[in-house]
């Protein structure tokens, strides 16, 4: 692989811990890496820095963002610096071509400036590898989280899984592992089954109200208003709420905190509670689709 990515012009924008190992192993793998929202001190030596996202994306053949993604208004999470970097269109077209562009999640703007300018896009965030290798300090952080706030263990106790997908799946294993009563809530029908097959009970979305009693926490991991305030009032208010899915979430707070249940929302677990391996994570998996897309990029040019 080192040699597809030599010489490969890569830029990385913002980001945290995650991001910094991943700069360590392109640098390894031979890529021109240049990055944007990072001290010298942090930076493995062979990466150069650059002060602007403008000059960082110049003729930058891949840019790659932070998992999070950016603000409505373009703005790049970087937890290294204090200075606001902001992704725009005219930054974006100083890439080179063929280009593309890595991200975990991208709002509606950036999808349509990338397609306008024919830059490649690559959302990460659901690809399978990503999703199911991040599933696992997910899981971990929610679980320790309702350690640190529960009043009882977690063995003994009724846990309700709200969805059963990547996450929801693993969050319900180790649950499970842990000697608690696992309630798995899902509007479809394979995944109720593979509950079923784990051991774990099954409950339909449509009957989430009629079950909450004698639950002591619940996980969400549906981005969906599924506990809304007619929900929340049938809850116990000794339950304990972790909401894992991506901002809102799937949790009417204002509704939580009128019924005196403590409801927090916890997203992006990975990169607080596991940093370095959410960082081998990105390490083992971008390197390999930047080879992948790069290679058949050049291919199409070559063949227009």
């Amino acid at each position: 692989m080192s040699s597809a990515l030599s010489g490969v012009k890569i830029a990385v924008l913002g980001g945290d811990d995650r991001e910094l190992i991943l700069i360590s192993e392109l640098v390894t793998l031979g890529a021109t890496v240049t990055v944007v929202g990072f001290p010298r001190e942090k930076i493995k030596h062979g990466a150069f820095i650059s002060k602007s996202v403008e000059d960082g994306l110049f003729e930058a053949e891949v840019a790659i963002l932070p998992m999070v993604g950016t603000d409505i208004r373009g703005y790049i999470r970087a937890v290294y610096t204090e200075e606001k970097l902001q992704l725009t269109e005219k930054a974006l077209q100083g890439m080179a071509i063929p280009s593309m562009l890595i991200i975990g999640t991208a709002r509606p703007f950036l999808k349509q400036w990338t397609a306008k300018l024919g830059i490649t896009l690559m959302e990460i965030g659901e690809m399978d590898d990503v999703a199911i290798l991040n599933s696992i300090p997910t899981a971990e952080g929610a679980i320790q989280i309702a350690m640190q706030e529960m009043k009882t263990t977690i063995h003994g106790s009724r846990a309700m899984v709200l969805g059963f997908g990547r996450v929801g799946m693993t969050l319900g294993r180790t649950l499970k592992a842990l000697g608690a009563t696992v309630l798995v809530v899902s509007q479809h029908d394979g995944e109720l089954a593979r509950a079923y097959e784990m051991g774990c009970q099954r409950i339909h979305l449509f009957d989430l109200a009629d079950s909450l009693n004698r639950v002591d926490v619940v996980f969400n991991t549906i981005p969906a208003p599924v506990l809304t305030g007619e929900v929340l009032r049938r809850m116990s208010p000794d339950t304990l709420i972790i909401d894992l899915a991506a901002a809102p979430g799937g949790t009417e707070f204002a509704a939580a905190n009128e019924y005196g249940i403590k409801a927090l929302l916890a997203p992006g677990l990975p990169g607080k509670v596991a940093p370095v391996t959410a960082g081998r994570v990105l390490a083992e998996v971008v390197p390999r689709l930047i080879e992948k897309t790069m290679i058949k990029a050049y291919e199409q040019l070559h063949l227009a």
